[in-house]
């Protein structure tokens, strides 16, 4: 919930339910030297943080960027964390006038740390308030209208921003530019989500050996949150169903039963393909289209699913549509033998 401020204490995923969001909330890493995988961003963060540390100042404003569930929240805590810092939390639809940000701004204290989650979805009128707090740490504030206006200036405490999105391409440039440090976070190898789900296991008192950890995490779709959610899971059917102990046979009879197939596709992503491959032989077709065909809302489809299965190399983006590959073909089992060259041959589906 928010407070007339739009302040949060956690920032909360819509999609997420109660019990899901109190796990990913006691699994989340507290400092950086606990967060798996993602070494190279690891590594200029953390310079990054030492600098600012060694010269007692706030560290410059950071953007993150990637699919969902990779980290991008942890990476603010662990900002705050590491920088001994107070973290104040918001995101971009909860700010929805001027002066929701104005009061936010005002109410930090030195070296606070600003974790602004979809900042893509910032109303423009919000987004200039930033540019000078960003830039000079001063809140520029007009009274009045007319020839009777006036123009103030209030200095702010200096304070880190850190801005997370799923859509780089929304944000304006002048808002990008203002950051010091921007990354993108990608998709997770197994073996770093192995040691993920380990973790989590211990954390969560789940006995689990190693080709159990493997298991649940291929089929993760290179996601810690959505491992960490399968884990849930595979302890509940391990629980009910066998001695409480996550095994291979055990998780992958589990993941068969909440329809998560051996290459981490689930029940949406294979009617994705379905529909495709079967429906409109192969694409290309528009994403709107692809979307009602399968009941779903085009961003959705657009930021979970279509990541994963172009990573899969089952889905492509074209100019003219979403095309299927021959792999898509084949974890069907249907036959490819049409050239479906991405971009080639004109769709009625656009």
């Amino acid at each position: 919930m928010t407070d007339e401020h739009g302040l949060d204490n956690e920032v909360i995923d819509p999609y997420a339910q109660d019990e899901d969001l109190d796990l990913e909330t006691s699994l989340r890493p507290r400092h950086l030297g606990e967060f798996v995988g993602q070494q190279r961003i690891k590594d200029q963060l953390g310079l990054i943080l030492a600098g600012a540390q060694r010269r007692g100042a706030s560290a410059d404003h950071l953007l993150f960027s990637g699919p969902p569930g990779l980290g991008k929240t942890s990476l603010a805590h662990i900002v705050a964390t590491e920088m001994q810092a107070a973290l104040r939390a918001t995101s971009g639809p909860a700010l929805e006038r001027p002066g929701d940000l104005a009061a936010i701004l005002t109410n930090l204290e030195k070296g606070d740390v600003l974790f602004l989650d979809e900042i893509h979805r910032l109303p423009r009128a919000v987004e200039e308030i930033l540019y000078p707090a960003m830039e000079d740490f001063v809140l520029d504030i007009v009274v009045g209208k007319g020839p009777a206006a006036k123009a103030f200036r209030l200095p702010l405490p200096p304070f880190t921003l850190v801005g997370a999105t799923t859509r780089t391409g929304l944000l304006t440039g002048p808002l990008r530019d203002r950051f010091g440090f921007a990354t993108r976070l990608e998709f997770y190898d197994p073996g770093d989500l192995r040691r993920i789900v380990s973790r989590s296991a211990t954390l969560l008192d789940v006995p689990m050996d190693a080709a159990g950890a493997l298991e649940i995490a291929r089929r993760s779709r290179g996601t810690p949150r959505i491992a960490n959610r399968l884990l849930k899971r595979v302890r509940d059917y391990a629980e009910v169903k066998g001695d409480g102990t996550v095994n291979h046979a055990t998780a992958s009879a589990a993941l068969e039963m909440f329809e998560v197939d051996p290459a981490g596709l689930d029940k949406l992503d294979r009617m994705v393909l379905d529909k495709l491959c079967r429906d409109f032989g192969g694409g290309p077709v528009g994403l709107g289209t692809l979307a009602v065909a399968v009941g779903e809302q085009p961003d959705t489809l657009e930021d979970v699913v279509e990541p994963f299965l172009i990573q899969k190399g089952m889905l492509a983006r074209t100019p003219r549509g979403r095309v299927a590959t021959a792999a898509a073909f084949g974890h069907l089992d249907l036959p490819f033998t049409l050239d479906r060259t991405p971009g080639a041959g004109p769709s009625l589906f656009d």
